[in-house]
């Protein structure tokens, strides 16, 4: 890249980074904003048919996230796809390894990582690299993205045991911070605090602006999933099947939920809508709690586990599980309004823009739904 062409590169990033999160019909990022709430306020559609499939090299496990009539998702066959509302190939990009984690698309510039540790900016128009970042270890967790007005910082966690902050613009690294086992989820964002979970069983608070810790919570063994933000609170699932709400400001646990029966680890992030929270299990079912008092609201067996996170719409939740089955359901009691069979394990989170469900699945292809 030219030192022009950088110059206006940089530009063009600073300006973009300042707008809204998430426009109405976009779903750029993981969980479909900073918190990773997993929530839209429009209306999942009552009636779904296939529009289309692509089909790669390798598994989908990398959640799609699609901005401006695009879609990107990575593959195990060390690839980075964007297509068209349509399904049509618009350009790809060979990473160094296979590709698990989901994409960031901020600005023009997609942001994601590999399983070699490394931390990619591709241009959104046409896949071109624009720099590489290299983290310790693998990157399975999606990027997030923090602006101080001034500078704007990239955040992913690796298996170096690290927190990353990166420059958006350079790929330059501002700070680590280090956990003390595997980081594999996403980090939440709420305010100027980074909040994760990692294989050390903690919940990190972290002040993005110099990479300190500002708190840790003891939750678990480990915490695979990544939690969900509002207002303070934390709601996370761990490995030993505790789902768990947490003041993280506080530093205190302020309800626990597990079931009585069934005590499977909670894998995929959970949704929140309203006054409700939604989360998957392995033990087969979806459950509904308060929000505020974790009690259980309502229970759904989906018929095999559920390692993916769901997905709140107006007043439906979308649910996949490990068999290949798409459930969409009623958030008041949990009914099914209706089931389509991939017949392929999903372990990534569905993206809902423009009235299209896009789900990647373990077969290969990535599937698109509308309304019929």
């Amino acid at each position: 890249m030219t030192a022009k062409n950088n110059f206006l590169h940089r530009l063009l990033t600073a300006c973009l980074l300042l707008l809204p999160a998430v426009a109405s019909a976009d779903w750029p990022e993981y969980r479909g904003g900073q918190a990773l709430r997993g929530a839209t306020a429009a209306e999942l559609p009552a009636g779904i048919r296939l529009q289309w499939t692509y089909n790669t090299g390798g598994e989908i496990k990398s959640s799609p996230v699609v901005k401006d009539g695009r879609i990107v998702a990575g593959s195990t066959d060390g690839t980075v796809y964007c297509l068209d509302r349509q399904g049509k190939p618009l350009w790809r990009f060979e990473a160094d390894n296979a590709i698990e984690a989901p994409a960031l698309i901020r600005g023009n510039t997609v942001y994601i990582g590999d399983l070699s540790g490394f931390l990619y900016a591709l241009g959104l128009e046409d896949g071109r690299l624009l720099w590489r970042y290299e983290a310790g270890n693998q990157i399975m967790a999606a990027p997030n993205w923090w602006s101080d007005g001034q500078r704007h910082y990239i955040l992913v966690g690796a298996y170096d045991y690290y927190l990353h902050c990166v420059d958006a613009s350079t790929g330059k690294g501002l700070w680590k911070y280090e956990a003390q086992n595997y980081l594999n989820a996403a980090v939440a964002i709420e305010g100027r605090q980074a909040v994760f979970g990692g294989c050390d069983g903690l919940l990190h608070v972290v002040d993005i602006p110099g990479g300190q810790a500002t708190g840790t919570v003891e939750i678990a063994t480990y915490v695979a999933g990544a939690a969900a933000l509002e207002d303070g609170n934390a709601w996370v699932g761990d490995y030993d099947g505790v789902f768990s709400c947490v003041d993280y400001r506080q530093g205190r646990i302020l309800w626990q939920f597990e079931s009585r029966d069934r005590r499977l680890p909670f894998i995929g992030s959970p949704a929140l809508s309203g006054d409700r929270v939604f989360i998957g299990s392995r033990d087969r079912f979806v459950y509904c709690l308060d929000k505020d008092t974790g009690r259980l609201l309502w229970q759904r067996n989906t018929g095999s586990r559920v390692d993916a996170p769901p997905l709140a719409g107006g007043s439906h939740l979308l649910v996949a599980n490990m068999r290949g089955d798409l459930l969409l359901l009623d958030q008041r009691d949990g009914s099914i309004r209706w089931t389509y069979e991939l017949g392929s394990p999903v372990i990534g989170s569905p993206a809902f823009s423009q009235g299209q469900i896009i789900v990647g699945a373990q077969d290969g292809s990535i599937y698109c739904f509308g309304a019929p």
